[in-house]
């Protein structure tokens, strides 16, 4: 890593620009039930986070403008339903009105929803489609949702994330939500989603039955009726992808950042392989849902959040192997000033890039901090009136992008 003095000038030049690039040139963005590797990488390689966007989180016209001018095409978390599950149906027709806005912007972007890990008794209040149980080969039955018949039936991750618990795949409960939730999505015009930490979820089902059960009916209501065909599929993947006789069950992989604190220079920050978790070199490959095989599945690697520690700003903070002096990831980031930022996205690209050619940068666009007293949120947006709390980042990640369609 370079010195903070350093890092001052190399941003100044990062900041000049590429007057003459505009992102998304001359690349292919089509698909259609399937999507071949060349396709995948090129919106793998235009990924940012917008947690929420469809949610109307913050103000949606300026974070519109935003993708627009960096050329974003896959726009993950842009429905980031954490809980709250007695919101779902108000928010599925507020996430189809802001996606209709967000095509008509831009055919060519996908959108993704996740399905997290977590699920609490608020699901109780929603009543299961007749349709979810035909799917699923069940018999029809007017009911709403059952909290109790999705969580571990011996008290595993019960209250996990406060008043939220992990479902169990292997239940026929939690099989009903993921499919009611990921076909709602898809009638949302949603074409990617994410399913947060599955190995949480699966220590029932330890030969993926389940999940390749559940997948396979999301694909098979994709290909009859999302909007190019298909749903692109991906989570958090710490043992390095789900492979089931030679099938990878995900369309990409996606992992943390996993960022390494340099304790002997304050506030900086690295990444390497094998720290900790780290996915770098390690994303399993095989036969892709698409029908192409490849030695590794490409992946998404991102700015994550989980919370700060209770020693925000102090290196080797305890409790986790995680804390980037003593936040997660983004809130780090967050936390720097302009020139780091600056540094710190082209050398995270250029790293990637060079260290493993399967990785991808997912940039960060907006996501929710910890522990940090001057802001609750993350926004890369110009400040402006509308965005008075934007950090001015967006410049340098169309510059990142648009020299890269240099090269």
């Amino acid at each position: 890593m370079k010195t903070r003095s350093a890092i001052l000038v190399l941003s100044l030049f990062f900041n000049l620009g590429y007057a003459g690039g505009l992102p998304n040139k001359d690349k292919d963005y089509k698909f259609s039930q399937i999507i071949s590797r060349p396709v995948l990488e090129n919106y793998l390689d235009r990924s940012i986070t917008m947690q929420s966007l469809l949610t109307n989180q913050n103000d949606f016209d300026d974070n519109l403008r935003m993708i627009k001018n960096i050329g974003a095409k896959f726009i993950g978390r842009a429905v980031c339903q954490w809980g709250g599950e007695a919101h779902l149906m108000q928010n599925f027709e507020l996430e189809k009105q802001l996606a209709l806005k967000v095509h008509q912007a831009d055919p060519d972007i996908i959108l993704q929803a996740c399905i997290f890990e977590n699920v609490t008794d608020e699901i109780n209040q929603i009543a299961i489609p007749a349709w979810a149980f035909t799917a699923l080969g069940m018999p029809v039955e007017q009911r709403n949702f059952r909290y109790d018949d999705m969580l571990y039936t011996d008290g595993r991750f019960k209250n996990q994330w406060g008043n939220g618990s992990v479902p169990d795949v292997s239940r026929s409960e939690t099989k009903l939500l993921f499919y009611f939730l990921a076909v709602s999505y898809i009638n949302a015009g949603i074409e990617g989603i994410h399913f947060g930490q599955v190995e949480l979820m699966n220590k029932n089902d330890k030969n993926l039955d389940n999940y390749a059960q559940m997948l396979g009916l999301i694909r098979a209501y994709a290909h009859q009726h999302a909007r190019r065909g298909m749903v692109i599929c991906d989570a958090h993947v710490p043992s390095g992808g789900f492979l089931r006789d030679g099938k990878l069950l995900l369309d990409v992989h996606a992992f943390p950042l996993r960022i390494m604190e340099n304790p002997d220079k304050a506030q900086e920050a690295t990444l390497k392989v094998g720290y900790t978790d780290a996915l770098y070199l390690r994303s399993k490959g095989g036969i892709t849902p698409s029908g192409w095989s490849c030695d590794h599945l490409p992946y998404l690697v991102e700015f994550d959040n989980y919370g700060g520690s209770s020693q925000p700003g102090q290196a080797k903070a305890a409790g986790s192997f995680f804390w980037v002096w003593g936040y997660d990831e983004i809130s780090w980031f967050a936390n720097q000033d302009k020139p780091y930022r600056t540094y710190w996205l082209h050398y995270a690209y250029d790293w990637i890039h060079k260290t493993d050619i399967n990785g991808h940068l997912e940039m960060p666009g907006s996501r929710q901090t910890s522990k940090l007293k001057q802001m609750k949120w993350y926004h890369a947006n110009n400040q402006s009136l509308v965005m008075p709390g934007g950090l001015g980042d967006e410049d340098t990640i169309r510059d990142i992008w648009a020299a890269a369609d240099l090269k």
